[in-house]
């Protein structure tokens, strides 16, 4: 995780208002008029107490007791319309984030997102997310208001005398901007270390419910729900902590504000001893600042809170900054399939090379076999067909072309990619092989599940096609999962069939059925087929080998 200043995280999180400027003018403007309302309400209060002791004041009683109604009214019209421009903003701002991580996200997928804790990615799309609903709704317009709050509150106290006003303008500047930094020092990165432990958290419950079944068959729910509860603890207190020092933090702030209020008090007296002010020279400096705290005091409170919510805009600004490991490519010359060649491929996650100088022919029309054991590159080579990855050495090429040279759209089209583990979406049978061709009829999906075996199934079931399938198809075995996911690669109707195990969960008869539709499709298809059956490489025209990386 990169580490960012709060400066850098409020930065990027500001330059994603501007689409909505107009709301936060106006947000501003009116929460600044309220702000002011409510302190005019205590001013012409003294003004009315000035009239009454028989000094001079510029406003009677009569008029200051109308405005400070009118004072009292608007300061809830403009409350209410200052609170609803900066929700309005708020939420508008995550559903647009929202979509920007998911194409983040998208940019990633599938080769950075391989291994990452699935938990923690949902804990960042939700959580983090909703977290900076703080900052868009009660932290940029405040931070704005309580700076021209201030200019015009400072202007007012010192047109009775310019120490005054300056000592007004050391009071707010300790209150609004002291207090935030000094309390975010005495936090540190607690918030940082609070949102990445709820994101493990979250990221071990989702682990949880997904082995349920195991973690009941061997007993191990008590160890299970130990450590859960052990998780759950630590995260508590650390949250306690940071409410402890947020509650900490604002006794310190109500005690400056305080002692300025009392310095204000003597500042003004002493002035008035002097001679170098009126009674009206104690009494209104004195209730305008008693009053006017109110815009810098919630910047004060930001120190502590702001702790969670910059820790959260880090880890969302993480995402969307993540380089991709493949660029898409696009603006290049249209490729109509004819075959695909690997060339002295090699290849490595990291530091473990998977592939040593491969090299393998895949001419069209034919069906060519990938047999070898567990974790030997066969699944990898797929993968860089399907450009999951680049080449680091060597060449992938269709048609004669990189892959990295044909434009990512036409490259996906020309080819159908069936993994060993088929996802599916909870949803009907239908809309999960619809993600292969939206626009498919009812026949091309009994069709495509035809050649899968899976349609007489589908059609045993109480709803056929529209049933059900449950999260993650938990409600099918897993050959009936596999077999959709054939069936959506025979709906896609692409020329080059990339095929990862795909009878690994069937029976015998059911992979006969589906062998038998891929060499029917061979005259107008190419197909890798990897397996470890032998049974399953009855149909391949060329069989390579694959150990420690290399084809024979």
């Amino acid at each position: 995780m990169k580490k960012r200043s709060g400066f850098v995280v409020m930065g990027r999180l500001i330059g994603l208002v501007k689409p909505l400027a107009g709301f936060m003018v106006l947000a501003v403007l009116m929460g600044l008029a309220g702000h002011l309302c409510a302190c005019f309400i205590t001013i012409l209060g003294g003004c009315a107490v000035l009239e009454i002791l028989t000094f001079d004041a510029p406003v009677t009683p009569m008029p200051a007791f109308t405005g400070a109604v009118v004072c009292a009214v608007l300061r809830a019209v403009l409350r209410y319309g200052e609170q609803s421009c900066n929700h309005f903003i708020a939420f508008k701002l995550l559903a647009l984030i929202r979509d920007q991580v998911f194409r983040a996200l998208r940019r990633l997928a599938p080769a950075k997102l391989e291994g990452r804790d699935k938990g923690d990615l949902i804990s960042v799309i939700t959580s983090d997310i909703e977290l900076l609903e703080v900052f868009y709704a009660h932290t940029i317009s405040p931070v704005c208001i309580a700076a021209l709050f201030t200019v015009i509150l400072c202007v007012l106290i010192g047109s009775f005398h310019w120490a005054l006003g300056l000592l007004a303008l050391a009071a707010y500047a300790v209150v609004g901007i002291v207090m935030p930094l000094l309390i975010s020092r005495m936090s540190g990165d607690s918030g940082m270390k609070f949102r990445g432990k709820s994101g493990e958290l979250s990221g071990f419950v989702l682990d949880s419910l997904r082995g349920l079944p195991e973690t009941i068959q061997y007993g191990q729910g008590q160890k299970r729900l130990d450590e859960m509860n052990a998780r759950t603890d630590a995260l508590a207190k650390d949250e306690e902590q940071l409410k402890r020092m947020a509650g900490r933090g604002t006794a310190i702030t109500n005690t400056v504000i305080l002692l300025f209020d009392f310095a204000m008090l003597f500042a003004a007296a002493s002035l008035y001893r002097l001679g170098a002010v009126g009674f009206d020279g104690v009494l209104i400096p004195t209730l305008a600042l008693f009053s006017s705290f109110g815009p810098v005091t919630a910047l004060a409170a930001l120190g502590s809170t702001l702790q969670n919510t910059f820790a959260a805009g880090n880890r969302v600004l993480d995402i969307l900054d993540e380089a991709p490991a493949v660029e898409e490519a696009a603006g290049k010359p249209e490729v109509t399939f004819s075959g695909g060649s690997a060339s002295h491929v090699t290849f490595s996650y990291g530091g473990e090379t998977v592939l040593r100088d491969m090299s393998a022919a895949i001419p069209a029309h034919t069906v060519v076999g990938i047999v070898g054991r567990s974790g030997s590159g066969k699944s990898t080579l797929l993968k860089l067909f399907m450009r999951f990855w680049d080449v680091r050495q060597g060449s992938v090429r269709i048609s004669g072309v990189p892959v990295a040279e044909i434009n990512t759209a036409n490259l996906r089209d020309m080819e159908s990619f069936v993994t060993q583990e088929t996802h599916l979406f909870r949803d009907s049978i239908r809309s999960n092989l619809l993600i292969a061709k939206r626009d498919a009829t009812q026949e091309e999906l009994e069709a495509a599940c035809k050649k899968a075996s899976v349609h007489d199934f589908i059609m045993s079931l109480p709803q056929g096609y529209d049933t059900p399938v449950g999260e993650l198809g938990d409600t099918l075995s897993g050959g009936e999962r596999q077999r959709i996911g054939l069936a959506r690669a025979f709906l896609h109707d692409a020329p080059f069939l990339l095929l990862d195990e795909p009878t690994s969960n069937l029976d015998s008869l059911n992979e006969a059925v589906i062998l038998r539709s891929l060499h029917q499709e061979r005259e107008g298809k190419t197909v890798v087929l990897v397996s470890h059956r032998q049974s399953t490489m009855g149909i391949a025209d060329t069989v390579y080998s694959v150990e420690n990386g290399r084809m024979s």
